[in-house]
C-alpha cells in the first residue's frame, strides 16, 4: 500500500488523549487547524515545538500575557541614574543677616567713638533683651519661671557697676542680683521654687555678668580699640569657622550638640582669629605685639566655639532653633551673644596680662 492510500483512523469521541510514542503506539492523527493546514502533533511533540496557531488541545487554555518584570533592586541601578548632588546652601537668609550685621556694627562703632557712656547703654539694652528672650523660652518650653524684673534691674546695675567700679563692683552687683531673685520668687507659691531660682541665678551670671567684662574693657585709655578688637576677633572667628566648615567641613566636631560644626571649621576659626589678632595687637592696642595677638586669637577661637556650643546645648534642651526672632537672618539677641559672652572675660584677662588695664 502506498502512502496516498493511507487513511487516518477515526478519532475516538471525548477529550483528546495524550499517547506516548513507542513501538506499539498508534500514529497520532493529523489534525487540520483553523486555517486548513495540517499539523502533525506527533512530530511536534518529538521536536518539543508548539503548533503554528491555536491551542494543541481543545480544552487547553491560551497562553497568558507575560507579567511585567519587577524593577531591579537599588543595588543594581547604574550609577548614572542617581540624582545629581545638591549644592550646599546656607541655612539662613544671608542678605538679611549681612544687612542686620552692618546696622548693628554702625550703632556700635558710632557709640564707641563718640561717647563711651552711650556704648554702655547699648550693652544694657542688649542684656535686658537677652534676659527677656532667655526667661521667655525657659517658661514656654520647660515651665521654669525665672523672675525677669530683678534680673533686668540687677543686670543693668551689674553692667554699670562694672564700668564705674571695675570687677569689684561687678561682683557686688552679681551677689545682690542673686539675692533679689531669691526674695522676689518668695512672693509666689513654693512649688518649683528651687528650680526657678536656680535658673534665675544662672541667667544672671550667663548674660549680664559676662557682659560686664565688655564694659570693663571700655574703661582703659584705649578702651574703644580694645572693644573693637574683642568684637572683631569674635566675628572673624565665627566667619572663619563658617566659611571653612561650609566649604571643606567633613568631620563633625560635636554632632550630638551642633551637627553643623566641623573640625575643619574649628581650624578655620583658629587660623582666621590668629591672623586678625596679630594685626589688631600690632596696630590697635597700645604697647601690643603681634605674637600676643596670635595667642589672643587662639584663645578667642576656642572660647567663641565653646560659647556657641554652650548655647546650642541650651537650645537643644529647650527644643528650639533660635532664642528669638528680633534680628532677621540672625534669630534673637541671644543668638548673637552666644559666642561674645564667654569671650569677653577671656579677652579682658589676656589684655590685662599683656598690656595692663590702664
Amino acid at each position: 500500500m502506498n502512502d496516498s492510500s493511507w487513511q487516518p483512523e477515526p478519532v475516538p469521541a471525548g477529550p483528546a488523549y495524550d499517547a506516548q510514542v513507542g513501538p506499539h503506539t498508534r500514529p497520532m492523527p493529523i489534525v487540520p487547524d483553523a486555517a486548513g493546514r495540517d499539523f502533525d502533533d506527533r512530530e511536534a511533540r518529538d521536536r518539543g515545538a508548539a503548533p503554528d496557531s491555536g491551542p494543541l488541545f481543545r480544552d487547553e487554555t491560551p497562553p497568558q500575557e507575560p507579567m511585567p518584570s519587577p524593577p531591579p533592586p537599588p543595588s543594581q541601578v547604574p550609577q548614572d541614574a542617581s540624582p545629581p548632588p545638591q549644592k550646599k546652601r546656607a541655612g539662613r537668609d544671608l542678605r538679611a543677616a549681612i544687612g542686620v550685621g552692618v546696622g548693628l556694627g554702625a550703632v556700635i562703632f558710632a557709640s564707641l567713638f563718640i561717647v563711651k557712656a552711650v556704648f554702655v547703654g547699648v550693652i544694657v539694652v542688649a542684656v535686658v533683651v537677652g534676659l527677656w528672650e532667655l526667661t521667655s523660652r525657659l517658661q514656654e518650653k520647660k515651665g521654669i519661671k525665672a523672675p525677669l524684673v530683678p534680673l533686668a534691674v540687677g543686670g543693668a546695675a551689674m553692667v554699670i557697676a562694672g564700668y564705674v567700679r571695675g570687677a569689684e563692683g561687678a561682683w557686688v552687683a552679681m551677689a545682690l542680683t542673686a539675692l533679689a531673685v531669691l526674695v522676689w520668687r518668695m512672693t509666689e507659691p513654693p512649688e518649683d521654687y528651687l528650680k526657678d531660682v536656680t535658673a534665675g541665678v544662672f541667667a544672671a551670671f550667663y548674660v549680664p555678668f559676662l557682659a560686664t567684662f565688655v564694659a570693663m574693657l571700655l574703661t582703659a585709655d584705649d578702651g574703644p580699640q580694645r572693644v573693637v578688637t574683642f568684637l572683631l576677633l569674635t566675628v572673624v572667628s565665627d566667619t572663619g569657622a563658617y566659611a571653612v566648615g561650609w566649604r571643606f567641613g567633613k568631620t563633625k566636631l560635636a554632632p550630638r550638640i551642633s551637627p553643623g560644626k566641623t573640625r575643619e571649621g574649628l581650624f578655620g576659626a583658629v587660623a582666621f582669629a590668629m591672623a586678625a589678632g596679630a594685626l589688631c595687637m600690632e596696630f590697635l592696642i597700645d604697647d601690643g605685639s603681634w605674637w600676643q595677638g596670635l595667642l589672643l586669637g587662639l584663645a578667642v577661637a576656642v572660647s567663641a566655639t565653646l560659647g556657641d556650643l554652650g548655647e546650642s546645648m541650651i537650645k537643644r534642651d529647650l527644643g528650639i532653633k533660635d532664642m528669638g526672632t528680633l534680628l532677621p537672618g540672625h534669630g534673637g539677641i541671644m543668638d548673637r551673644l552666644d559666642s561674645l559672652l564667654p569671650t569677653a572675660p577671656v579677652v579682658w584677662l589676656l589684655l590685662a596680662a599683656f598690656v595692663g588695664t590702664g
